[in-house]
């Protein structure tokens, strides 16, 4: 007769038998007591901490040595070997008295135009359509998924796609323009000239908005709508709807918004290069593209690195200044 095995008891046989859980369990490595108490949780973040330092802080560490070095394609093969210019190339970067420095600063210029107008744009449409889409009806969830399609496209595919379509002689945009609605007297040149700023923030704005209009529908939905059906009783509009309980209720999300979406327009490189090349026109010479052209067109490296600095600094300055400004908004709006 074959005995029963009962887990954690003995069986007929004199053999002990255990859960099966309880045996994995007893397999498994013991953490020293201070680890398991808190130390844990650090010991899980730090492949991510490692792997930072790999992607993002050693080239910045490199870079920053870089740009105090006169280095040019003469030193490429032993950049370590470049004589120390100290901080002579910041001297040439913000000389505004010579060609590079004046050459910045328009890109600087430009790039701030172009980030307000992208910016602003985008929040505007984004917080428009989201909400729109806060009431039901039918085909809304498609019509959701549409606005979302630009955000899910490939970068490249869709600026490629944008590039084909101001083209000067079949593009779409001057087909639609010209062609169909006789807006413009002959083919607009979209991608060179003064029109390439205006070609550039629509493709800025069309791949941006959509995160925009995701951040705020999901911040909408955190606001009761017995705030609305309160509003809409005591004789409030959709207007004042918006402007007394929409806008105050999303302040937190859109000064995370607005501060995500500069810092990714300012520092945007993929669009301005897919879409005119590696030299951008002066009307959309950004300052990403202002600096891979000094740095890998020119071939002056060490330039090129003091104007990522200078780019590094300012954007910390303005998020420093951002966040404090915001921080003490909040703390007077609670007082």
């Amino acid at each position: 007769m074959t005995a029963t095995m009962t887990p954690g008891r003995v069986d007929r046989a004199g053999n002990g038998s255990r859960a099966p859980g309880e045996a994995a369990r007893r397999k498994l490595p013991r953490l020293p007591g201070r680890l398991r108490r808190g130390g844990l949780p650090y010991l899980l973040l730090l492949p991510a901490v490692l792997l930072e330092l790999l992607v993002h802080l050693v080239p910045m560490a490199i870079g920053i040595v870089m740009s105090f070095r006169r280095l040019t394609q003469f030193y490429i093969r032993n950049w370590d070997a470049a004589p120390w210019a100290g901080l002579d190339n910041y001297r040439l970067a913000v000389d505004l008295d010579a060609p590079i420095g004046r050459a910045l600063l328009h890109s600087f210029t430009v790039t701030c135009a172009f980030t307000v107008l992208a910016v602003g744009l985008s929040w505007l449409l984004g917080t428009g359509a989201a909400v729109l889409m806060q009431d039901t009806f039918r085909g809304r969830g498609l019509l959701r998924a549409v606005f979302l399609t630009p955000y899910a496209l490939p970068v490249y595919a869709a600026v490629i796609t944008w590039a084909f379509m101001f083209q000067r002689d079949n593009g779409l945009v001057n087909h639609v323009l010209h062609d169909q609605l006789g807006l413009m007297d002959e083919p607009s040149f979209w991608l060179i000239g003064d029109n390439s700023f205006l070609a550039l923030v629509v493709v800025a704005v069309w791949k941006s908005w959509p995160f925009a209009f995701l951040v705020v529908m999901a911040g909408l939905q955190n606001i009761p709508r017995e705030l609305y059906e309160a509003a809409a009783i005591d004789g409030a509009g959709i207007g004042q709807q918006i402007r007394r309980i929409t806008l105050p209720s999303l302040r937190p999300v859109n000064q995370v918004l607005v501060l995500v979406l500069f810092l990714w327009t300012f520092n945007d490189f993929n669009t301005p290069f897919v879409l005119f090349g590696k030299s951008a026109p002066e009307a959309a010479d950004l300052v990403s593209v202002h600096i891979y052209q000094s740095s890998f067109v020119t071939w002056n490296f060490g330039t090129g690195s003091a104007m990522s600095v200078l780019l590094l600094l300012f954007l910390l300055l303005v998020t420093a200044v951002y966040l404090l400004l915001t921080s003490r908004g909040r703390k007077d709006g609670h007082a």
